[in-house]
């Protein structure tokens, strides 16, 4: 399959799968329900346009796998087009997923804004329809006369806004503004945001609270107002439940089980009672849950006090807890229990005490300790995250990521290659490699690839190849200057720092903006002499690189003025089946479309090779032989017919 058929296939599947995603949306039970569901049901008469595009490309793609020239059912203008469409259902999807999934009443409150939204969208969609070449897609009349129809139901909803709820917005003024609410209001309220149970009230509560931690909305609107009406809400239903269901008794012991909790007890972001406070370094604490996604969500504030955090360290506030424990205790409330921790992990042993201990006075010498106390801080922290599983959650939730990622430009090499390492062996755990990542590491990593010893070098490569598992990352380490030094990395590391560099080369090129940038950084001369070098070992990391960057145009011309194909004939004879099976992916990159290649190949008899691997090889070498067979016999019958 060429690069502009896999594309091609690549937008035509992505318009299916988001279009499934948009299907099994559930139904929405929101103040905008009515645009909700107006988009959805629009969306949904999409569906019938995707399905025939897809068996159209599977056909090309059956017809193009026994012909030399490509036959996608998507040519450039139809790609564009679909393209186009593709990154407004993306819109619409993101849309309906956060009306869905947000804050009944952010949204109720905001209705301008949120009708807006839908406006937008519209929009976004009309115009994306509007460019389709229904002449050219080659689809059915009765599917082209279908998407018409919903086109002109956009193009007429560009402009239409539902009528919002006066009563609505009538009560929700009242019930916030009022210290004493009417019952009645709150009951109007209850129905119609569709708050009506405990469990609504729940996720309603977390909707506000991960809105606070995404630090979106508008900043205008007050978060205590909204909470403060939903303990209204609650306290309603409370009251109402208990008057209907429990005796006069069983009324007086049902006040006495819900004490307020002291406002001190409570986190600001969520409002909750703390399970495990911590102090950030403006002094305000936090619930350690939600001040960590607020801080792996990239904000350098204080929530409470928008002060800049001078660090990012969290450090318990053991005294609170104490305090908050005895209150739970002399109210008859459990205590609350921590989850996701390192303590009440079901998989394996925990951190042991000794090691918790030692990781809390490591940090302190991070945060207050000289340039010797901190090396040595670092090196503990090292080997500390090395021991085991649970000593890398621990690290990271104490706080230490920030302050590592801080030591990455220390002047002092050995505290530069402790921290780099440290880091290395925390991004193991998955949580953390994002933790790294927002705590501004990558730049950082970069610096000591190019700048620091050569242990230190090769760590930093190996700590770049762990965090770019995440594609995100793929662009960003790009970004930030990598490959070259990864290159350079290449050609001189220990025989340990070139297995660790090429593995990082090879997984950031599976974007495609890199590729382009480890070919204009020179990476084809020094894969090719580790090609000729059986003896270095590096055979097979070179091969894989190659056979990745040869499905792009700037790769297959770089490695074609290389001349490998003798050495890729010989590596197909005499390598092993995986080496043998990227020889032959490399190959047929530089010969499809290529018939100098093909000849080349089939004069340092390639054709003998090619058959036996057809018999022998690997699946997907035996398919690229098989096609690579087919442009052989066409050149041959060409230089005949002339």
């Amino acid at each position: 399959m060429s690069p502009v058929e896999e594309e091609s296939k690549d937008v035509v599947d992505s318009l299916s799968d988001v279009m499934k995603e948009i299907s099994e949306l559930p139904e929405c039970r929101h103040p905008a329900k009515k645009q909700y569901g107006s988009l959805v049901r629009r969306l949904k008469l999409l569906s019938p346009l995707f399905e025939e595009l897809k068996d159209r490309e599977d056909e090309a793609l059956t017809a193009s796998a026994s012909a030399s020239a490509s036959s996608s059912a998507v040519g450039e203008e139809e790609f564009q087009a679909l393209v186009s469409l593709k990154l407004a259902l993306d819109s619409a999807y993101e849309l309906l997923q956060s009306v869905n999934e947000g804050s009944k009443l952010y949204q109720a409150l905001e209705w301008e804004k949120t009708s807006s939204r839908f406006l937008e969208v519209t929009e976004q969609l009309e115009n994306a329809l509007s460019q389709i070449p229904y002449d050219k897609l080659n689809i059915s009349e009765e599917v082209q006369e279908q998407i018409e129809l919903v086109h002109a139901q956009f193009r007429r909803a560009k402009g239409w806004t539902d009528t919002p709820d006066s009563l609505l917005f009538e009560d929700l003024s009242h019930a916030m503004n009022e210290k004493d609410t009417d019952p009645a209001i709150l009951r109007r309220l209850s129905e119609k945001l569709h708050i009506r149970t405990i469990n609504d009230l729940k996720k309603e509560s977390v909707a506000l609270c991960d809105m606070v931690i995404a630090g979106s909305g508008d900043p205008e609107v007050n978060i205590d107002d909204m909470s403060a009406l939903l303990k209204k809400l609650k306290d309603c239903m409370l009251s109402e439940n208990t008057d209907t269901d429990m005796s006069g008794n069983e009324k007086s012991i049902a006040r006495h089980r819900s004490p307020v909790i002291p406002d001190d007890f409570r986190c600001p972001i969520s409002l909750e009672l703390m399970k495990d406070p911590v102090i950030v370094s403006t002094g305000q604490t936090y619930e350690r849950s939600c001040i960590q996604k607020w801080l792996d969500a990239g904000h350098k504030t204080c929530p409470k006090t928008q002060q800049t955090l001078s660090h990012t360290a969290l450090t318990p506030n053991y005294v609170l807890k104490s305090l908050i424990a005895q209150w739970c205790e002399s109210n008859g409330i459990e205590l609350p229990k921590r989850q996701g921790t390192c303590r009440n992990r079901k998989s394996g042993s925990c951190a042991s005490e000794c090691d918790r201990k030692a990781i809390g006075a490591l940090l302190e010498k991070l945060l207050n300790g000289g340039q010797d106390d901190q090396r040595a801080a670092a090196g503990e922290l090292r080997l500390l995250a090395k021991r085991n599983a649970d000593n890398r959650v621990c690290i990271a939730e104490a706080g230490a990521i920030p302050l590592l990622v801080e030591l990455l430009a220390s002047p002092d090499p050995r505290t530069q290659e402790h921290a780099v390492t440290a880091l290395l062996n925390l991004s193991i755990n998955d949580i953390n490699k994002g933790s790294i990542v927002n705590a501004g590491a990558i730049p950082d990593i970069v610096d000591v690839l190019k700048n620091g010893s050569m242990e230190a070098r090769e760590n930093a490569a190996a700590t770049l190849f762990s965090l770019s598992v995440i594609d995100e990352n793929k662009v960003a380490i790009g970004a930030a200057g990598a490959i070259p030094a990864l290159i350079d990395l290449l050609c001189q590391g220990s025989p340990r720092g070139k297995k660790d560099a090429a593995t990082a080369i090879f997984n950031l090129s599976i974007y495609q903006g890199n590729k382009v940038r480890a070919v204009r950084a020179g990476i084809v001369a020094p894969l090719m002499r580790l090609l000729v070098d059986a003896g270095g070992g590096m055979v097979d990391e070179a091969l894989a690189i190659l056979a990745i960057l040869a499905n792009h145009q700037e790769g297959k011309l770089a490695i074609g003025q290389a001349e490998p194909i003798p050495i890729l004939v010989e590596v197909m004879r005499t390598g092993s089946p995986r080496n043998r099976e990227n020889a032959a992916a490399v190959l047929w990159s530089l010969c499809s479309g290529d018939a100098q290649q093909v000849r080349v190949a089939r004069e340092l008899g390639a054709e003998e090779v090619l058959k036996e691997l057809t018999e022998n090889g690997t699946d997907r070498a035996k398919r690229k032989a098989g096609n690579l067979l087919d442009l052989i016999h066409q050149n041959v019958e060409m230089v005949v017919s002339q």
